[in-house]
């Protein structure tokens, strides 16, 4: 009777440029499943085993290519950007260390963007430009109150919760430098002109080096909107000690039936990712469904409030 043999490293596309994503070699990885064929869990499993800490520092195994990257062409070799070197580490220990869930939804915000694009000084008569993320931050800060889990910290060495009473909100600043991720503080106390206007202040700051290493932590939870550059749903990374993070996309058009009739509607696409140890799928859910009705058809009540 022939043996079976099991193909090493057997695994699904998908599967495969996950490991590839997080520097894994999938010929390494045992397969939990059958015939040996490798899942993105056993990926993670992999990949959190070839990681230890010492003395708090993060240090990864060092793996050598069977065949360097010339030996197929021409190349080219540049430092990797100082930005870069520092959140690496911090990505792999969020990405090792935090189960994460990420839950996708679509938000209608047909009025909303009609009435920010109608907004007029009724002193000078010019148009007021706010942007989106102005109101989208807003909308968050109101369910960070209604749900406080979201803003709040693991301290694992006494296995507490700790609960902040502040709103600094994170955001993912696109510069030449790498991506940087600067908060703003307070934004409870701030209107939508207000939120906007730091929006701008933070994000010059940032591309021209000129902010403050203390503005990168002390957050209660970070958006990272990629309306600017195109794209709908993705998978954001959260950035502890946060335990969220809102992934934010570009608006699109949808037809939806409404009173039996098909209208165009503006619709919004976002991912909120979260800390499955603090915040369950039922609570996501909850959260996102404050968002939708934050930013819909009688948000500006919401938002006021």
């Amino acid at each position: 009777m022939s043996k079976k043999i099991t193909k090493k490293g057997s695994a699904s596309p998908k599967v495969r440029k996950f490991a590839r994503e997080l520097g894994a070699n999938i010929v390494e990885i045992p397969g939990s499943q059958r015939a040996g064929r490798v899942t993105e869990e056993d990926v993670k499993k992999f990949v959190k085993s070839q990681v230890s800490v010492n003395q708090g520092k993060i240090e990864k195994k060092i793996y050598k290519d069977e065949y360097p990257h010339e030996a197929f062409g021409g190349v080219e070799m540049q430092d990797l950007p100082r930005v870069k070197k520092l959140s690496g580490p911090q990505l792999v220990r969020s990405w090792t260390e935090i189960p994460h869930v990420t839950q996708h939804d679509e938000i209608d915000v047909t009025e909303m963007e009609q009435f920010r694009t109608s907004l007029i000084d009724n002193y000078t008569g010019e148009k007021i430009r706010i942007s989106p993320l102005a109101f989208i931050t807003r909308a968050v800060v109101n369910a960070l109150k209604k749900y406080p889990n979201f803003n709040s910290s693991i301290d694992s060495q006494n296995n507490k919760l700790i609960f902040k009473k502040y709103f600094h909100i994170g955001f993912a600043v696109d510069t030449p430098h790498g991506l940087m991720v600067p908060k703003i503080r307070n934004v409870d106390q701030m209107g939508l002109k207000e939120i906007f206007e730091e929006l701008k202040r933070v994000s010059k700051a940032c591309k021209e080096l000129k902010i403050d290493k203390k503005e990168f932590f002390g957050g209660s939870i970070t958006i990272s909107s990629l309306g600017g550059i195109g794209g709908n749903f993705f998978t954001p990374i959260i950035n502890p000690p946060e335990v969220a993070i809102l992934g934010v996309g570009k608006t699109f058009e949808k037809i939806k039936k409404i009173n039996g009739q098909f209208i165009t509607r503006k619709i919004l696409p976002v991912s909120l990712s979260y800390d499955h140890r603090v915040i369950d799928g039922a609570e996501g859910a909850r959260f996102c469904v404050h968002l939708s009705q934050s930013l819909g058809k009688d948000f500006a009540f919401k938002l006021a409030v």
